[in-house]
């Protein structure tokens, strides 16, 4: 009886480990969103195929892990015209940098829903550390049986820093800051 009070005592104190879940980006439902200056407005698009892995325990942001790329093709400001001008060499260069790549090399939690995610980004051929505050939307069940999990996080580049040769100067037409957002929503691996 004592043996089994003890086992019962010694389960009951045990803490409770989380097992990490992971979650394939799901392109359709995830889109990194940016705003440039042109002229003297804004213009602003998306890129629409975004794709990865996220790694997560949802008790424990700081385990977090997260690897992400970006079809730079995928480019849409709702102006066709306009996208194919973004996608030449002058800008986006799509035929010779095809991706936007991102991986995490740290995250830092200041609760369950707040992070900050370190990590490096790759951009038109040039690899920087970059970080941003990360929000976690939530964690839920979908129509299809499922589970998907979801993120935002809002981050500011400057062009010029990877490597981009059109922002050079204050009367440039375009904009050295891009201010982007990350919608992403995550189908949990099964």
């Amino acid at each position: 009886m004592k043996k089994t009070l003890f086992l019962i005592a010694l389960f009951a104190s045990a803490p409770t480990w989380a097992a990490t879940e992971t979650y394939t980006i799901d392109p359709t439902h995830s889109f990194a969103n940016f705003s440039i200056r042109h002229v003297v407005s804004k213009t602003t698009g998306t890129f629409n195929d975004v794709t990865g892995v996220i790694s997560i325990d949802p008790t424990n942001l700081n385990t977090a892990n997260v690897r992400a790329t970006i079809n730079v093709s995928s480019v849409n400001t709702g102006f066709a015209k306009r996208d194919e001008h973004i996608k030449a060499d002058k800008y986006l260069d799509v035929a010779k940098y095809t991706q936007i790549q991102f991986e995490s090399t740290k995250v830092v939690a200041s609760s369950q829903t707040q992070a900050v995610i370190k990590g490096n980004l790759t951009m038109h051929g040039v690899t920087k550390p970059i970080e941003f505050p990360v929000k976690v939307l939530g964690y839920g069940s979908d129509p299809w049986g499922g589970q998907r999990s979801g993120f935002e996080g809002k981050l500011m580049l400057k062009a010029s820093e990877y490597g981009f040769g059109w922002a050079t100067g204050a009367n440039a037409p375009v904009g050295d800051d891009i201010e982007i957002t990350l919608l992403i929503e995550g189908v949990k691996n099964k």
